[in-house]
């Protein structure tokens, strides 16, 4: 099941990510820089961000913090069912971690995880398979890593009897970093293998679980599926993408989406509020990941490609990417290639 990417997640999420930042000596405003999250934001336990947002939030983490082993493990060890708020209370109340991880999988958006997750069952093991191959490629071990030690610290809180995954299996070559993975997750990973998963005894994941109460997990079931249908994006921010992306096309500006709308421009920004978004990070978010597909897939030209994105020029182009990616357009194909045919960069 994939999380979806029209699911706002709630800011509390990024907070996770601004504290372990913090403990490493990064700055607050470092991390939500290019985010559009303000400070403020951060103290409201009801806000929700999107997930461009919360992703430009990885990459100034990932950015700030290169050096550190196992950056995508460490951090998903930092959240816990507390973490999630509904979501993580119904896994707990779950009358064994086989079920818990049924209802985890039937409302995943609500976590934090990026990856395509699907359960494997086996007569001896339960495993959790993790795809990240609809991830951006940049942030592609990142959040792997991440959901990966997520799922891990989990189990462990949920089972409350210091359950340990039995197998750890990543697609990977062996990284310099193995023996902090090992460390981490208290498994040793096995490398270059099929899949991506964490494998658990069955045996152990059909145990009652203590902390099982009947009424509580449906009672919190039913919540979790009224706060899924809250958080989907498909709304006016949706319909806002399909102008963009249809007959205004990414030059538009705000008064003539809104007037396509038929609405002023003034409701049009209210109500994209109400949604945790702005035009502008619309705009940025569907020219980012249009221009990444264009520089990956086609031989158009820098000058074509600003005048496909709605560009005055190709500087100003140029200059939004070099903002998104830290890099030029060309530098970013050049890379892409060379990813492609196998040239190690």
């Amino acid at each position: 099941m994939s999380p979806g990417a029209e699911i706002l997640h709630p800011v509390a999420i990024s907070q996770v990510m601004i504290h372990f930042a913090a403990g490493h000596g990064v700055s607050e405003e470092t991390c939500l820089l290019g985010t559009g999250i303000e400070p403020e934001r951060l103290l409201d336990a009801e806000a929700l961000i999107t997930r461009d947002q919360e992703m430009r939030l990885v990459e100034n983490l990932m950015l700030a913090l290169p050096d550190v082993p196992a950056l995508g493990f460490r951090l998903g060890l930092q959240y816990n069912v507390a973490t999630f708020g509904i979501w993580g209370f119904a896994l707990r109340t779950s009358r064994t971690l086989h079920d818990a991880l049924r209802l985890a999988l039937r409302y995943l958006p609500l976590s934090t995880a990026y990856c395509r997750i699907g359960m494997l069952e086996a007569d001896d093991v339960l495993g959790i398979r993790m795809d990240p191959d609809e991830i951006p490629r940049h942030l592609r071990q990142f959040l792997l890593e991440r959901d990966m030690a997520t799922a891990i610290h989990l189990i462990r809180e949920l089972s409350l009897t210091g359950l340990h995954v039995q197998a750890l299996q990543l697609q990977i070559p062996e990284p310099d970093y193995a023996t902090s993975l090992e460390a981490l997750c208290g498994v040793r990973p096995a490398f270059g293998c099929g899949r991506n998963a964490l494998l658990i005894p069955r045996a152990a994941a059909d145990k009652p679980l203590p902390t099982f109460d009947a009424h509580l997990v449906r009672m919190l079931e039913d919540q979790c599926r009224q706060q899924l249908e809250r958080r989907k994006q498909g709304g006016l921010t949706g319909q806002v993408r399909a102008q963009l992306l249809g007959p205004s096309g990414l030059v538009a500006d705000i008064e003539e989406v809104a007037a396509a709308m038929a609405m002023s421009a003034r409701s049009l920004r209210r109500k994209l509020d109400a949604e945790g978004t702005t035009f502008r990070q619309i705009v940025e978010g569907e020219r980012r990941q249009l221009a990444e597909q264009l520089l990956r897939g086609t031989q158009m030209t820098l000058d074509e490609m600003a005048i496909q994105l709605g560009y005055s020029d190709t500087a100003s182009f140029t200059r939004a990417f070099r903002r998104w990616q830290a890099v030029s357009p060309g530098e970013y194909r050049r890379r892409a290639l060379g990813e492609r045919d196998g040239v190690v960069q």
